[in-house]
């Protein structure tokens, strides 16, 4: 249920892209067929949206509120509402969303889900949407279509939400948005000057590649915590492919005070001061890998807001949501879910005490 008034101090506000996914199941042939690069993430125009669309005419898929970072928040509701770890987690995004059908649905959505959307609905804008085609080998494969509302401004509203938010999370996908990097760059000042971490979350490599000079400008300038994965990270340092995702953790951390770094199925690296700690996957049966990297962001952020302050101990919770998010249909975190996980990691904490790797630095 929805809260009935906003509350007077955000534990999470989130800034990034409303989207609207379209999710199916697809063989490699249809990849094949509507000329779609297995794998890859691409943005698409409102022609080609509507072509791959009607080929999926007859196919079985679902529309459901997502967007990576609106994925990351919805897990962090869920697993602060838990009774067992205090008081619930109020978490808000602020983003661009049109006055369509879709927005309201996207709106409607997340608050359902106990986070509050806090920002109007562009006039006669179009909501972003992104098609997410799953094959059998759990491989996913994105278009994405901006859409028309896809401006961020730096409005009062928006402001006053920054001015009162513990951690302030900015999507790399914005990055892609004409005119945001002033946006973002207002944004993280504002959160800064009013005591919030920063967090960056790195979305895609073609995002880093494509504005390497304006991510730099923010994560190097107000970054408390970025989340990447190891291509992301490798882009970030101007690394190859074959250097290893722990060479990027340390280095990053020079830069930012905790670095996470997901690899896969070979686990995880949190940095801290030139140091990395790694995290050993969870296991699973992958059925769709698509919103992995969200749900991990989001055992991150809840083990900070918590007071947890052991790094291998939150990365482990890390990599359990992302796991069970990895082990099922969907990139959302499910209610029943996320109350087991919170019962096994305060478990886990009470048998296993603090360890000695700290977040100190943040």
């Amino acid at each position: 249920m929805a809260k009935d008034a906003a509350p007077e101090r955000w534990d999470v506000l989130g800034l990034g892209q409303a989207m609207v996914d379209f999710s199916g199941v697809v063989d490699e042939a249809f990849l094949e067929r509507v000329g779609i690069e297995k794998g890859t993430r691409k943005l698409i125009k409102h022609e080609e949206r509507g072509r791959v669309l009607r080929a999926m005419d007859g196919r079985n898929y679902k529309a459901a509120a997502g967007g990576s970072l609106s994925n990351t928040l919805v897990a962090l509701a869920r697993l602060g509402s838990q009774s067992i770890t205090g008081p619930g987690l109020n978490v808000a995004m602020a983003g661009s969303v049109g006055s369509d059908p879709l927005g309201g649905f996207f709106r409607a959505k997340l608050q359902r889900a106990n986070v509050d959307f806090l920002s109007r609905p562009v006039k006669d804008g179009t909501t972003g949407t992104v098609i997410v085609l799953t094959t059998p080998d759990a491989q996913r494969t994105m278009l994405a279509y901006q859409g028309t509302s896809s401006t961020v401004d730096y409005d009062p509203c928006l402001a006053g939400a920054v001015s009162k938010t513990n951690i302030l999370v900015v999507e790399g996908y914005l990055f892609e948005l004409p005119y945001t990097i002033k946006t973002l760059i207002q944004a993280c000042e504002d959160a800064r000057r009013h005591g919030a971490l920063v967090a960056v979350t790195a979305s895609d490599v073609s995002c880093v590649e494509r504005f390497y000079d304006n991510f730099w400008e923010v994560i190097g300038n107000y970054a408390d915590i970025l989340f990447a994965n190891s291509n992301e990270a490798r882009a970030f340092c101007n690394l190859s492919s074959t250097d290893s995702p722990i060479s990027a953790a340390r280095y990053l951390s020079h830069f930012v005070p905790l670095v996470s770094v997901t690899d896969g199925v070979r686990g995880s690296y949190i940095g801290v001061k030139g140091e990395a700690i790694y995290v050993p996957p969870s296991p699973c049966v992958p059925v769709d890998t698509c919103g992995a990297g969200d749900a991990y962001a989001s055992g991150i952020l809840y083990g900070i807001l918590r007071g947890h302050s052991d790094l291998k101990s939150m990365g482990l919770l890390a990599s359990r949501v992302a796991a069970v998010v990895v082990g099922q249909q969907g990139t959302r975190l499910r209610v029943q879910d996320a109350g087991r996980l919170v019962e096994s990691f305060a478990f886990y904490l009470e048998s296993s005490g603090v360890g000695s790797d700290h977040v100190s630095s943040l």
